[in-house]
């Protein structure tokens, strides 16, 4: 798609509604849950997972609690996906140090496999879209989010559960 064929918004600010934002949340709801549906069919995993798997393979020798902080979950969340991954002979969990606490992942073939497979952006249709965004409109989108979120009372944890699992 070329830059003169991308059509402006509908509305302007002045003209933004209630239903009009409500209606563009739910277009990206739909196009974040239309990609994790797609990545669930063709890899037989869920996104949060695929993504988990991406990060092992890039950065091998990656420990859970770095892990946590690349997919920014909280390091229990993490664990849990390494688990799973590892039940499934995805992930190799060596253990180091000299207490042997910690744990290096590295990718087994099952986990390449499922990559192959799987459609990108491995972290998912949002965070690449944002990483997309011009810094003053980030900064604009996070100002404006904090306000909304304000008012919803929302728990400031549930930014850490991962949008595949919502």
């Amino acid at each position: 798609m070329s830059p003169s064929s991308i059509k402006p918004p509908v509305s302007s600010h002045a003209g933004a509604t209630p239903a009009h934002v409500l209606r563009q949340f739910r277009v990206v709801f739909n196009a974040v849950k239309t990609h994790f549906r797609h990545v669930e069919q063709a890899a037989g995993l869920g996104g949060a997972q695929v993504w988990a798997l991406s990060v092992i393979r890039d950065q091998p020798g990656i420990g859970v609690k770095e892990l946590a902080r690349t997919l920014d979950i909280k390091q229990s969340t993490a664990s849990n996906l390494v688990r799973a991954l590892f039940e499934r002979d995805m992930v190799d969990a060596v253990r180091d140090g000299a207490d042997r606490r910690t744990v290096s992942l590295h990718l087994r073939d099952a986990g390449v496999a499922i990559l192959a497979r799987a459609p990108a952006p491995f972290a998912g249709v949002l965070p690449d879209a944002l990483g997309e965004l011009d810094a003053a409109t980030l900064a604009r989108l996070e100002a404006d989010l904090g306000q909304l979120i304000k008012l919803l009372g929302a728990d400031a944890d549930a930014g850490t559960v991962p949008l595949a699992d919502l």
